[in-house]
């Protein structure tokens, strides 16, 4: 798949992350998506009028064009989503996005990914909690990722360049700036480890309403999401509302009462939505991780008896960890009519495992 079309698909009019994956899930590559008459896109189950209407495949590959030229130059990276350096944790996501693109040197699939948020307000008390949290983060193979927002994001990002932690910035807007502007001297020493990525396209402005989206990716792509000093409104208790849905492991610090940055930490608390820690050593212990980096298995017991296409997707499986029906048929090139009864037979065999979202792993 070309990166023209890839883009293309992000401008298609009326799609959507959710039907744009399903459609594709029809096709052996996007080229035959691109090609197909509205005529066999309407045999597609989903597809209604309406969608055929507004689709204007010639005008988004036109479009695409003036991206791809601008990427090179500028030394920007796409990962599509059944690449297999997309955040696998993203992928697990109903409303993840199809393409982001990202600058630096980045790993958004280290067995441990966190995300640390809070007030744009930060206190000394925040400070020193970024602090004594990240020094414990030194030497464990952990990515952080925040949103480069002032206050505590900015902090902890700056916090993690000193300390040698790969860190990330989810931005709402395009790699062709940097927002606020006053952090561009931390972005550009995040580059060297870790990066900034985003789904928004060069010359997206940053927009309020695309904060929010923002945030989704942010605790989309972790296991955990750590809220540090909140108030009662914003976007790190969007985040944490957010990595909820997901089903991700949400921690919050306690604060002062009194305090009005301190109110959404408290609340969150209060109300079941995240795991009260005072210490790094708290959030280790909850996570069941370990001083040591995990060792994750790198070896399959082998099944002789599994056919061609059943050992396509426990190959791929071996690779992304968490794949979606979807996606596993778009890379083996399985149709979907078929992969329904290889998956069921291979959890019969004990080989893979059915997971929420209609997806499978090892």
């Amino acid at each position: 798949m070309n990166l023209e079309h890839q883009i293309a698909l992000t401008l298609l009019t009326g799609g959507g992350k959710k039907k744009i994956r399903k459609i594709l899930a029809h096709f052996e590559d996007s080229t035959d998506f691109f090609k197909a008459s509205k005529h066999r896109l309407k045999s597609i189950p989903g597809i209604g009028e309406k969608f055929l209407q507004q689709l204007d495949r010639t005008g988004a590959l036109k479009e695409s064009e003036k991206y791809t030229d601008y990427f090179e130059k500028h030394n920007i990276q796409t990962l599509f989503y059944t690449d297999d350096e997309f955040p696998y944790r993203l992928n697990q996501c109903d409303d993840a996005p199809i393409l982001v693109y990202k600058k630096g040197n980045m790993t958004c699939n280290l067995p441990r990914v966190v995300s640390i948020v809070g007030t744009r307000n930060a206190s000394n008390y925040g400070k020193k909690i970024c602090e004594e949290l990240l020094h414990s983060f030194v030497g464990k193979d952990i990515v952080v990722v925040s949103g480069l927002a002032y206050g505590i994001d900015i902090y902890t990002h700056k916090l993690c360049t000193e300390l040698g932690i790969q860190t990330i910035g989810v931005l709402g807007h395009g790699l062709d700036r940097i927002y606020p502007h006053v952090h561009t001297p931390v972005a550009q020493k995040m580059l060297e480890n870790g990066g900034l990525l985003t789904e928004f396209l060069p010359g997206s402005n940053p927009d309020r309403e695309n904060f929010p989206m923002r945030n989704r990716i942010v605790a989309g792509m972790c296991d955990a999401t750590i809220v540090i000093e909140s108030g009662e409104r914003g976007g790190s208790l969007i985040t944490a509302e957010l990595a909820n849905d997901y089903a991700r492991d949400v921690f919050a610090y306690p604060g002062d009462i009194t305090r009005e940055f301190s109110k959404g930490c408290n609340y969150l608390i209060q109300k079941n939505k995240a795991h009260l820690i005072t210490s790094s050593s708290d959030f280790f212990e909850m996570m069941d991780w370990k001083d040591e980096t995990k060792n994750i298995p790198n070896q399959l017991q082998l099944f002789d008896e599994l056919d061609e296409q059943e050992l396509k997707i426990v190959e791929l499986l071996k690779e992304s960890q968490e794949v979606s029906m979807d996606v596993l048929a778009i890379k083996t090139e399985i149709p979907v009519r078929l992969m329904s009864g290889i998956l069921l037979g291979l959890e019969l065999k004990g080989v893979i495992k059915a997971l929420p979202g209609k997806r499978f792993g090892l």
